[in-house]
């Protein structure tokens, strides 16, 4: 008995798993250690086995030195669409530090080594829901539909041009910078007006010293507004999850 292995789709096979591999361990929710790095890679290697038939099409084999270096281009490619995914996703990351900041909790800083994330306590929470409503609202689903379509745009060994990727970069992150103002503008209009008016208070009844109360008024009202924030959370997760499947079929 005798096996015929195509040495074409198996090396198809293999570049495609290199690109799912690199964009699982940057690009959220995979990237978080929750995931084993084994884990990873057996579903990156699933994932290069359903598309195979995509990718394998037309793939020509080259010699054995331009194979290897078509893996290390399929790993950068990888890093490169998962860091644009992560680059998105930090919105919501930045946006609870900006909450933390303005409302006082900064001081309770840590990092979690579990969810890769330094921050305080909306930091954290922010972060968690938007993972959980990834997986609740099954958006990670999207997500690698956008990265096996990327192979479309940016097809096995066809190489990559930096200049359209950097470009789409800074883009992605000015938007970032603007989007976690918006998730967290409102409560910071809040709270500095608070500080104000607190400050307005003090110079009119010194004696009254109401910078003590300000840190225990500018956390409830901290809570009170967060928890308002925090019902939004599922609209914004969906707004920024098509964001992430625009980075990943916009690089060329």
């Amino acid at each position: 008995m005798s096996f015929d292995l195509d040495l074409g789709w198996l090396e198809a096979v293999l570049l495609t798993s290199m690109r799912m591999i690199a964009f699982l361990v940057v690009a959220p929710p995979f990237s978080h250690n929750a995931f084993p790095l084994r884990v990873k890679a057996m579903l990156a290697v699933g994932l290069g086995l359903a598309v195979s038939t995509r990718t394998s099409a037309g793939y020509v084999s080259p010699t054995t030195g331009v194979f290897l270096l078509q893996l290390v281009m399929e790993l950068l490619v990888g890093f490169l669409l998962g860091f644009l995914v992560f680059v998105v996703f930090s919105a919501i990351q930045s946006a609870g530090n900006l909450i933390d900041l303005f409302g006082g909790f900064q001081l309770a800083q840590a990092f979690d080594p579990q969810m890769m994330v330094n921050g305080a306590q909306f930091t954290r929470l922010f972060q968690i829901t938007a993972i959980a409503l990834l997986f609740a609202s099954g958006g990670y689903q999207l997500i690698i539909g956008g990265l096996a379509r990327s192979f479309e745009a940016l097809p096995l060994g066809g190489g990559i041009d930096l200049s359209g990727p950097m470009e789409l970069l800074t883009g992605v992150v000015g938007q970032m910078m603007l989007a976690a103002v918006q998730i967290a503008g409102p409560l910071i209009v809040v709270l500095f007006i608070a500080d104000v008016g607190l400050g307005l208070l003090t110079r009119v009844a010194p004696a009254l010293n109401a910078f003590a109360m300000g840190f225990p008024i500018k956390i409830l009202v901290t809570l009170v507004l967060g928890s308002s924030l925090f019902i939004m959370l599922p609209r914004i997760v969906e707004s920024i999850t098509g964001d992430s499947l625009t980075a990943l079929t916009g690089v060329k």
